[in-house]
């Protein structure tokens, strides 16, 4: 059994929603997923783009691309619509926010010429899973930012996001309220008190912490790091403001959170603590995609059916052919007994996270590794309505 339990409410998700945010434990196909969706709504005639943060780029190789790059790619195939895909670039979408946000050239390239910032913009806990929100949010908001029409529809009409292993995506879900708290931070606040004339007096004291610092972690680190604080100044408004519209964005109605897992013990383990986690922070679950799924061959027992007794088969005694057959009814027992397990293992989970729709997605004969495999996982998310089947 594969497809959608409902009969198909997966759809709303390519043809109402915005954006949809697929989330779940590594290892479990997020990334096929994802982009099995965006080629399901450039199916449909509209225009997607996946994005995906996974460093293992595998997104590149099933679309059939050399390279993903920060920029939106379009990929050519045969349908209506418009699929498009990029890979996320931490440090180039971090540098083009802080462009934007500066009061003028001259502060910005304080900033990305800062020793400090170079260091860390790729890799400070949190920053990638921000600037994977700040890339949703600049691409869902293209055909709305300023010089374009009020009424112009944005570039694309959904877009998708592969998101990291569950329990760092809790970071993508949490990071521009994270990036607010770090705004309001003392420490924050106290390394930006040098930089304002009318705080001399608290200025004194803040160099002897300064120094007391130094001793620990060197001069050289202290400066650069007071420095990069400062080149900030009258930049925090800016990103907090920035900061609220993404996290406002992907807590509407316009976003979509599909969970994505494997049947397998654990993966269902993870799938649900994330799962408990998006109802914590008043986010539910759209959609569950279970990957992977083995084939229920017989609905019941899997015993041969109807007596042979004293029958005959081209010549062979009925017994004989219950022999010859033995090894393949125990091959299809044991195929009952995973599937029966596995619809044990996720259907706690799918009861979780009701009324979202459960979708299975069974082995398919080969791996997904272009995009006729995409379509081909496509095809089992959204199937033909059972009137149109044959």
């Amino acid at each position: 059994m594969s497809g959608v339990l409902d009969g198909g409410a997966l759809e709303q998700l390519v043809f109402d929603r915005e954006i949809v945010v697929c989330c779940g434990p590594g290892g479990v196909g997020k990334t096929t997923v994802a982009a099995s969706l965006a080629l399901e709504c450039a199916r449909r005639g509209r225009r997607a783009c996946v994005v995906t943060i996974d460093p293992a780029r595998r997104l590149a190789n099933a679309l059939g691309l050399s390279e993903v790059g920060n920029a939106p790619s379009r990929i050519d195939g045969d349908w209506p619509g418009e699929l498009w895909a990029l890979m996320l670039d931490t440090k180039s979408t971090f540098d083009a926010l802080v462009t934007r946000h500066a009061a003028s050239p001259e502060q910005a390239d304080a900033i990305l010429q800062n020793r400090l910032y170079r260091n860390i913009s790729g890799v400070l806990s949190g920053t990638h899973e921000y600037m994977a929100m700040e890339k949703l949010y600049e691409l869902h908001e293209q055909g709305r930012l300023p010089g374009s029409s009020d009424h112009e529809a944005p570039r694309f009409d959904l877009v998708v996001v592969d998101t990291p292993p569950s329990r760092n995506a809790l970071d993508f879900v949490d990071a521009p309220r994270r990036l607010t708290r770090l705004l309001d931070n003392r420490v924050f606040r106290l390394l930006m008190v040098p930089t304002r004339a009318y705080l001399r007096a608290v200025s004194v004291a803040t160099q002897a912490f300064l120094r007391t610092i130094s001793k620990v972690v060197g001069a050289e680190v202290v400066t650069d790091v007071v420095a990069f604080f400062q080149a900030f100044e009258g930049m925090e408004e800016g990103f907090r403001q920035r900061a609220q519209e993404v996290h406002d964005l992907i807590t509407s109605d316009a976003t979509a959170f599909v969970l994505v897992a494997s049947p397998a013990r654990d993966a269902v383990r993870e799938a649900a603590y994330f799962a408990d986690k998006l109802a914590e922070a008043g986010i539910p679950t759209s959609a569950l995609v279970v990957n992977r799924v083995h084939p229920r061959f017989v609905e019941g027992g899997s015993e041969p059916g109807g007596g042979s007794e004293g029958g005959s088969a081209g010549g062979l005694e009925g017994g004989t052919v219950a022999t010859a057959l033995a090894p393949f009814y125990a091959n299809l027992a044991e195929f009952v007994d995973i599937a029966g397990r596995e619809e044990s293992h996720f259907a706690t989970l799918g009861a979780r996270v009701a009324p979202a729709p459960v979708a299975r997605v069974p082995f398919l004969p080969a791996d997904v590794h272009d995009l006729e495999g995409l379509a081909a996982v496509a095809d089992e998310l959204f199937p033909p309505p059972a009137s149109q089947r044959a």
